[in-house]
């Protein structure tokens, strides 16, 4: 049976929620129909929660598609159960001229995409807090929580010093959307003792690394950075963090170990180490289709025991790094991390969604 957490009394979630990012563009070619055909069985599954953004490329869209559907053929007690966690996330470029009415458009675009009269969970992200004013916009979405338009607010990508400064300004932050994995354990040097105290839960992706944490690349020779996919280049970096390729070999030999006395996969195992760490609500997977979904639930029918719990850290303990806040590395934009990172996705030629025409 799937497992389910509440962020907030009246917003439960799957512990594993369904990702959207690998819908979007630069993930390669997408079945738009079937993508949106199987979410249902992850519905029938237990996995009731959507993650999407604004960013995503048609994500939204498809959601949107998928609860409609749903809505008109089964009903609104089937439809009512889904929860969708979008995001807001305003571009670099803007940040130091963004209009409040531009923060309720997005708002607005992002029901009208999802086709659902309140948004159950929006996860803000500003990329640079030295520029703009990052609090006037979150009092935005506030409001649009006192209009209705939204039920629950989240952040992404930051660590406890940023977040603090928006829950000392009073606003109610149920969530904060971090990379953490068996790789990249940032959020365990403060951040999940700080949610703990805060009444805020993480949710987490990168848990499989992009699919690094597969066992498709175990005993594979190390493939360099010669991705098209950026997602892969991302994840590869955050291996380079770790150590050696050698030793992200290790992890794997050690995850598979640990999977086979379960009967279970190695990335099972991996998502499992997460689900279990201090203040982590759910772990997003990014399953694109259906045919995941069996492997994706094995996660729930074992448990880590003591023995599992220690090999896997003895791999760990040897692991370098990454060291530094959540999302520190991706925060330098002249660092080999930032500069594969996509600064300004909001706005499209072909979207003039933004209010009224700028003086």
């Amino acid at each position: 049976m799937v497992e389910t957490t509440h962020l907030r009394p009246d917003h439960q979630i799957s512990r594993v929620i369904k990702g959207g990012w690998q819908l979007a563009g630069d993930h390669g070619e997408v079945d738009r129909g079937a993508a949106v055909r199987d979410m249902e069985a992850f519905l029938d599954a237990g996995i009731t929660t959507f993650d999407c953004a604004d960013i995503y490329v048609g994500v939204e869209e498809m959601i949107g598609d998928f609860i409609t559907d749903v809505r008109q053929r089964r009903g609104d007690v089937v439809a009512d159960q889904i929860r969708v966690h979008t995001k807001l996330v305003p571009d670099l470029g803007r940040l130091d001229d963004l209009r409040a009415d531009e923060v309720e458009a997005i708002i607005d675009r992002s029901l009208a995409r999802l086709r659902i009269e309140r948004l159950h969970l929006v996860q803000f992200y500003w990329w640079d807090l030295g520029i703009g004013n990052a609090v006037g916009s979150l009092e935005v979405l506030k409001r649009c929580q006192e209009k209705g338009k939204v039920a629950h607010l989240g952040v992404n990508n930051w660590d406890s010093d940023e977040i603090e400064t928006f829950v000392e300004a009073g606003f109610d932050i149920c969530s904060a959307q971090v990379q953490y994995s068996i790789l990249d354990r940032r959020p365990v040097h403060g951040l999940a003792d700080w949610a703990g105290r805060r009444n805020m839960q993480l949710l987490c992706y990168g848990t499989l690394a992009g699919g690094f944490l597969t066992a498709s690349w175990l005993g594979k020779p190390d493939p360099g950075f010669a991705f098209q996919n950026r997602s892969l280049v991302k994840y590869r970096l955050i291996i380079d963090e770790f150590g050696t390729w050698d030793h992200f070999q290790t992890l794997l030999s050690t995850l598979k170990a640990v999977g086979d006395r379960h009967g279970v996969s190695l990335s099972a195992v991996a998502t499992r180490w997460v689900l279990d760490q201090p203040s982590v609500a759910a772990a997003i997977i990014g399953a694109r289709y259906a045919r995941h979904l069996p492997q994706t639930l094995d996660v729930f029918g074992f448990k880590l025991d003591d023995d599992d719990w220690a090999r896997i850290g003895g791999v760990i303990d040897a692991a370098k790094g990454p060291v530094g806040p959540v999302y520190g590395l991706e925060r330098d934009r002249s660092g080999r991390h930032g500069r594969i990172m996509k600064y300004n996705l909001n706005t499209r030629p072909d979207d003039q969604r933004l209010g009224a025409p700028r003086d």
